[in-house]
C-alpha cells in the first residue's frame, strides 16, 4: 500500500485555483497538468469540474504517488496518468485544447522551462488555453518579502531554481504562439497567469 503523497501548500491553494479555472476551463475538455506531483489538484479540479477530462503527467518517481491519489478519487474524467519529462524527446503523442501546471517553473532549470514552452504547440489544440500558477517576479522585482526569502531558499536547494520573471516567461509563451489573457493575483504571494494560443 502507497502513502498518498501531500502537500499542505496545494490543499490552501486549491480553492482559489478552482474559483478562476471554473471560469477559464468553461468552454474546455481536455486538460493536459504538466507536473501534476502529489494528485491533490487533480482530484479536487476534476471532482468540481466533471466535464473535463483532466490527463495528468509527471515524471516516473512520481508516478505511483500520483496513480494511488486518483485511484483513492475514483473519477471517472481522470485517465491513467502518463510518464512526462518536459526534456524527453517523446511529448504526448495526444491533442488537448487546455494546459495547466503549478509550482513548477520555478522549480525546474531554465532550460526545461523552455523546452516545455517550445513542446507545448507538439499537444496543443489551435485554440488551446494555458494556466500557470505559482510565484513569479515583476520587471525582475519581487513582489514580497515572503517571495524574495523564498526564491532564497531555493537557489539554496539547487542554484538552477529559483521565481521567474513574467515577462520572460511571457516571451517564451508568445515564441509558442499564445497570447496572455490575463494575471490574477493570489493568495501568498502567487499568481495565475492565464495565455490563449492564436
Amino acid at each position: 500500500m502507497i502513502d498518498l503523497p501531500f502537500s499542505a501548500a496545494c490543499e490552501r491553494n486549491r480553492g482559489p485555483i478552482l474559483e478562476q479555472l471554473n471560469g477559464f476551463f468553461v468552454d474546455r475538455r481536455r486538460v493536459l497538468e504538466i507536473g501534476s506531483g502529489t494528485g491533490q489538484h487533480a482530484a479536487f479540479i476534476a471532482a468540481a469540474m466533471p466535464r473535463l477530462s483532466w490527463q495528468c503527467s509527471d515524471r516516473p518517481d512520481y508516478l505511483p504517488g500520483l496513480r494511488a491519489r486518483l485511484q483513492q478519487a475514483a473519477l471517472d474524467n481522470t485517465p491513467p496518468p502518463i510518464e512526462l519529462d518536459v526534456m524527453d524527446a517523446a511529448w504526448p503523442d495526444q491533442t488537448f485544447d487546455a494546459l495547466f501546471s503549478a509550482n513548477t517553473l520555478h522549480i525546474m532549470a531554465w532550460a526545461e522551462v523552455e523546452r516545455l514552452f517550445s513542446c507545448l504547440p507538439e499537444v496543443c489544440a489551435d485554440d488551446a488555453k494555458l494556466a500557470i500558477y505559482g510565484p513569479f517576479n515583476i520587471d525582475g522585482r519581487f513582489t514580497s518579502d515572503s517571495n524574495a526569502t523564498f526564491d532564497a531558499s531555493l537557489r539554496q536547494r539547487a542554484p538552477h531554481m529559483g521565481i521567474r520573471d513574467i515577462g520572460a516567461v511571457n516571451a517564451l509563451a508568445v515564441k509558442a504562439g499564445f497570447r496572455l489573457c490575463a494575471d490574477h493575483p493570489m493568495p501568498a504571494n502567487n499568481r495565475l497567469l492565464f495565455w490563449r494560443r492564436g
